[in-house]
C-alpha cells in the first residue's frame, strides 16, 4: 500500500451507522491507512478505527440511543447538548464501553479532526494521537451540532461542529500529500442537498452571526465538495465508497433496528467493493 493513501469520512450523525459498517468491515479485512481524517460522526466514530476495535459503534450505539443520557431533549434541557457531553465522551468510553486507549496511542495511523471556529466559521484541524480528555474535547467539538450544542472549549479556540465548515475534507489530505484517499460519504450519490432558512439559521445563531453565515450558505459548499470529490474519482485517486439509496435514518435516531439497517448498507457497500478497494491500494 502506498504511504501516502489516506481516508476521508464524512459526517451525518447517526448517518454514521454506514460509515461504522464499511470501517468494521476493512479492519476485518486487515486494510489499514496511514492517516485518516473524520468530520463530526466521522470523527466519533472513525476513532475506533484507529483503536482498532470493530463492532464497538455499532454495539453502544444499538445499547444507548434510547437512553436519556445519550441523546435527548431532557439532556438539551439540563446540560444544553442534545448528546450528553459526560455521558458520550466519559461514562460510555471510560465505563461503560471500554475505548482502547493504548492500542490508539500506539497505532502510527495519523488521525485528524475537523471542527468550526465559532466567530470566524473556519475549518480548524486537529492531529489527535492521545486518547485523553484533550483529544476527547477534540472529538467532542467536531460532532457538536450547532444550535443543538454547546460550544466546546479547547486549546484556545471555541469550535462547534466541523462538517459546517468542511463536510468532506478531501483538500486537506491532499494538501498534507496523501495522493491517494478512499472517501466514504453518507448520502447516496445523486444526493443534493436543500438550504437551510437564512433568517432562521440568523434567528437561532444570532449570538454566533458567522455561524449562521456559514449554515446558511452550507448547501453551496457541499455541493461543490460533492462534484470535486467524484471528479478525482474520475481521475482515479480518489475511491468513493456510498450508500447504494438514502438510509432512511434521522440524524438523532432512537430505533435500534434502523441503526441496525445502516450499519449493514455499509458492510454490504464494504464488502462488495473490497477487492477494488485492494487493488486501488495497492496500484
Amino acid at each position: 500500500m502506498s504511504k501516502k493513501t489516506g481516508l476521508v469520512l464524512e459526517g451525518g450523525a447517526m448517518r454514521g451507522m454506514f460509515t461504522a459498517g464499511v470501517i468494521d468491515v476493512l479492519m476485518e479485512n486487515g486494510v489499514d491507512f496511514p492517516a485518516m481524517v473524520g468530520v463530526s460522526a466521522g470523527a466519533a466514530f472513525g476513532c475506533n478505527y484507529k483503536s482498532r476495535q470493530p463492532g464497538r459503534v455499532i454495539r453502544y450505539n444499538k445499547r444507548f440511543c434510547q437512553d436519556k443520557r445519550y441523546c435527548s431533549i431532557q439532556s438539551l434541557l439540563k446540560t444544553g447538548d442534545l448528546y450528553g457531553a459526560e455521558f458520550c465522551y466519559r461514562t460510555i468510553p471510560e465505563e461503560l464501553d471500554v475505548f482502547d486507549k493504548k492500542t490508539f496511542e500506539e497505532n502510527p495511523m495519523a488521525f485528524y479532526v475537523v471542527c468550526t471556529n465559532v466567530f470566524t466559521g473556519d475549518p480548524v484541524y486537529q492531529r489527535v494521537d492521545q486518547a485523553d480528555e484533550n483529544g476527547y474535547l477534540w472529538m467532542r467539538a467536531s460532532a457538536s451540532m450547532p444550535m443543538v450544542s454547546r460550544p466546546v472549549e479547547v486549546d484556545g479556540y471555541t469550535l462547534l461542529d466541523g462538517g459546517m465548515s468542511d463536510s468532506i475534507p478531501l483538500r486537506f489530505m491532499q494538501h498534507k500529500g496523501f495522493e491517494k484517499n478512499v472517501v466514504v460519504l453518507t448520502r447516496p450519490r445523486k444526493y443534493i442537498k436543500k438550504p437551510n432558512n437564512p433568517a432562521l439559521m440568523k434567528t437561532m445563531l444570532r449570538k454566533h452571526p458567522e455561524m449562521a453565515r456559514v449554515m446558511a450558505d452550507r448547501h453551496k459548499m457541499y455541493a461543490f465538495q460533492r462534484e470535486y470529490v467524484f471528479a478525482c474519482e474520475r481521475m482515479g485517486n480518489t475511491l468513493v465508497l456510498c450508500p447504494d439509496k438514502p438510509l432512511g435514518i434521522s440524524r438523532t435516531e432512537h430505533d435500534p433496528d434502523k441503526l441496525q439497517a445502516a450499519y449493514d448498507e455499509g458492510v454490504k457497500i464494504a464488502t462488495r467493493e473490497l477487492q477494488k478497494i485492494k487493488e486501488f491500494l495497492q496500484s
